[in-house]
């Protein structure tokens, strides 16, 4: 055996922790500022006369604008990164059970890419899948984007911003985590999955984590069955081609899928003025 099992589980375990302890915190145990109202009484003249226009509101606190993205971006990082030192207890209920998969994944990685067919039309075929629906996926934020600078719809605009602002966030992360990790890809050393290699950059996988990004924050804005079903559908798709295009081994597509969701998560909950999504109420 190549690799024992025990030290692909400990590798694994370092991975996991890392990864979904930093992701999850950031996603349920923060939330943003609360926008305060204000309403603006406007008067008269007491002749009925010359009424003041006034200035258009400014955005609301926690609302990110366009112009405002890089710096949302950058403030983002902190409570990401800073993100363990608030896990608490019963965020074990979660955690428990994807640390497992994850142990799972890391122990019959080699297994499962020996027994997926190395065979160039085949595996090419599949990454040419992976790209088109991830192409699709991120092509409904610019969509609404779009559409919500043109008709002046302020919900769609803001499902465009935060998709934005939730690739760009998830996308830091899984860079650093795949210079810090070095995983090897499965086409070498007969998917050994060794870590630590120079030129290794198989954890995570960049088309799942920006998938699942996308799917979180999409999937928050219009909570409909059919949309969180084509979402996720789309996000499961490019995870399992990237698998069978092997480019990517299980546990990469898993942790990059759980960073990418639970990162979206967050933008969206500290984010958005509408929070329909996941039991949340639109902000007043």
């Amino acid at each position: 055996m190549r690799i024992p099992y025990f030290r692909n589980i400990l590798r694994g375990a370092v991975v996991f922790w890392l990864c979904a302890l930093g992701a999850w915190r950031v996603s349920y145990g923060l939330q943003g500022p609360t926008p305060v109202r204000t309403d603006v009484d406007t008067e008269t003249d007491e002749g009925g006369g010359n009424d003041q226009k006034l200035p258009d509101a400014p955005a609301a606190p926690g609302a990110v604008t366009v112009k405002g993205l890089p710096l949302a971006i950058l403030k983002d990082q902190i409570p990401i990164w800073t993100s363990p030192v608030r896990v608490r207890a019963n965020d074990l209920i979660w955690l428990l059970p994807l640390g497992a998969a994850t142990g799972v994944t890391l122990s019959t990685d080699t297994d499962t890419m020996q027994r997926i067919p190395v065979d160039h039309t085949y595996n090419k075929n599949n990454v040419n899948v992976s790209n088109a629906v991830l192409a699709g996926e991120i092509a409904i934020p610019a969509v609404l984007f779009g559409t919500g600078v043109l008709n002046e719809n302020d919900h769609a605009h803001e499902a465009g911003v935060l998709s934005g602002e939730a690739i760009a966030d998830a996308v830091i992360v899984e860079e650093v985590f795949k210079v810090a990790f070095r995983r090897e890809r499965p086409l070498y050393n007969n998917a050994a999955g060794n870590f630590f290699v120079s030129g290794g950059n198989s954890l995570p996988s960049s088309h799942s984590t920006i998938a699942w990004a996308t799917a979180a924050v999409i999937a928050g804005e219009y909570p409909k069955v059919w949309v969180d079903a084509s979402l996720y559908t789309a996000a499961t798709a490019v995870s399992l081609t990237r698998v069978l295009g092997q480019e990517h081994f299980p546990t990469d597509v898993l942790v990059g899928g759980a960073v990418g969701w639970l990162v979206g998560h967050y933008v969206f909950k500290k984010h958005s003025q509408y929070r329909t999504g996941y039991g949340l109420h639109p902000k007043k």
